[in-house]
């Protein structure tokens, strides 16, 4: 099937370099990431994966973490572990 149609979007510039990044060590192009999503969500007849709204509780974490509130931060991983307990 000759592929003739255009997909054409707008995105954060350091969004795309990072995902690009990613792609080319896995040998893939924008172009050919993009077309497996689309295989995929004609074989799933959906996405091929879950996209949910969040909950009240969920979003209402969100968005406190968003601002900076109740949000822990650590200089180490090791600092993490230990204020998990672990």
């Amino acid at each position: 099937m000759s592929k003739t149609a255009t997909i054409r979007i707008r995105i954060e510039p350091s969004l795309k370099r990072e995902v690009e990044d990613i792609l080319a060590q896995l040998e893939l192009t924008s172009s050919e990431t993009i077309q497996l999503l689309y295989r995929q969500i004609k074989l799933h007849r959906g996405l091929p994966f879950d996209v949910r709204i969040p909950n009240a509780l969920t979003a209402r974490t969100l968005r406190a973490s968003k601002v900076g509130k109740n949000v822990k931060r650590f200089g180490s991983k090791r600092e993490l572990f230990a204020d998990l307990g672990l």
